[in-house]
């Protein structure tokens, strides 16, 4: 585990883990999931967690979605990286793949209820406040490097996202 220096108002040295997010993209539509458990509880947000040991972010995106709604992304594209500075607790760099096709039905797990949405009326008010800023380049086919903060009580602050070219993911 890496160990990450805080910003001098910060509250010192903190973990740093990795995650992945995947979204299944087809014909106008995403395929999104309503947490039931853990970060983003109750949120709607794309299939993804944490990486285990000896695996890659891909790997974890792809045994998420298969995890958490029973359906295997293929053909995933990198798209993005993401750094989450949790305020107090951690700090997560996270892969955003999509995936253009998928393999078997999206099912209800314990961790997740999967949903199609139209990529043209996206429900951001019940997303995460910092999708909104980074999702549409996604679904735009570009790439993008950020960072997030996110304070106590889930509030997402300084959001920081920038479009990149794919050499630089």
């Amino acid at each position: 585990m890496k160990v990450v220096r805080a910003a001098a108002r910060d509250e010192g040295p903190r973990p740093m883990s990795e995650a992945s997010l995947c979204y299944v993209v087809q014909e106008g539509r995403i395929l999104l999931i309503r947490k039931k458990r853990g970060v983003g509880a109750g949120r709607i947000n794309g299939p993804g967690g944490k990486v285990e040991p000896g695996e890659t972010m891909r790997e974890s995106a792809v045994r998420e979605t298969r995890e958490e709604i029973g359906v295997t992304p293929l053909d995933l594209e990198l798209r993005g990286e993401l750094t989450f500075d949790f305020v107090g607790a951690k700090v997560v760099r996270c892969g955003v793949f999509v995936a253009p096709r998928f393999e078997g039905e999206p099912i209800e797990t314990d961790e997740a209820v999967p949903v199609w949405h139209s990529t043209a009326a996206l429900p951001y008010d019940e997303m995460w406040d910092d999708d909104r800023e980074w999702l549409p380049l996604l679904l735009a086919g570009k790439c993008f490097r950020g960072s997030v903060r996110i304070e106590p009580g889930d509030q997402v602050r300084d959001v920081r996202i920038a479009e990149i070219g794919v050499a630089e993911l």
